[in-house]
């Protein structure tokens, strides 16, 4: 597992495995010749992981510019955004059985009706959830 950093300075903790782990050493070799000594912190933890052709922290705004160009450049259908990939990632893992409160927390929903309306979860699989996990069902 690996702890990142959210929205509004929320940080969750994700799943991390090895091919995860050796990509991104390999891309940390690259990263060195992008970020510019200046822009360094002094708490080399702080530092941005991932950076920009400056060497600079990566923005929300970039990523989406960057995931909506290569989703055009590989033909999908348009309206491709990180929002998207996040909602399809949630809807894929519901369809697959994975319980409800474990997509909340990979989210990091603080409430579970967050994650319904987040996932579009239909009243049987709902219902399906509630009697696999509720101690009265």
């Amino acid at each position: 597992m690996v702890r990142a950093l959210g929205k509004g300075g929320k940080q969750r903790l994700v799943p991390f495995n090895k091919s995860t782990a050796s990509a991104i050493r390999t891309y940390l070799k690259d990263r060195e010749l992008l970020v510019k000594p200046w822009s360094r912190t002094r708490d080399r933890r702080s530092d941005p992981l991932f950076v920009n052709y400056k060497g600079t922290r990566l923005t929300v705004r970039s990523v989406d510019r960057l995931v909506r160009r290569y989703a055009a450049t590989s033909g999908v259908r348009p309206g491709v955004s990180p929002h998207a990939l996040r909602h399809s990632f949630a809807t894929h893992l519901l369809q697959r059985g994975a319980d409800l409160r474990a997509i909340q927390e990979l989210l990091g929903h603080a409430r579970l009706s967050t994650t319904q309306r987040y996932t579009h979860v239909n009243a049987a699989q709902l219902l399906d959830v509630y009697k696999k996990s509720h101690p009265k069902a």
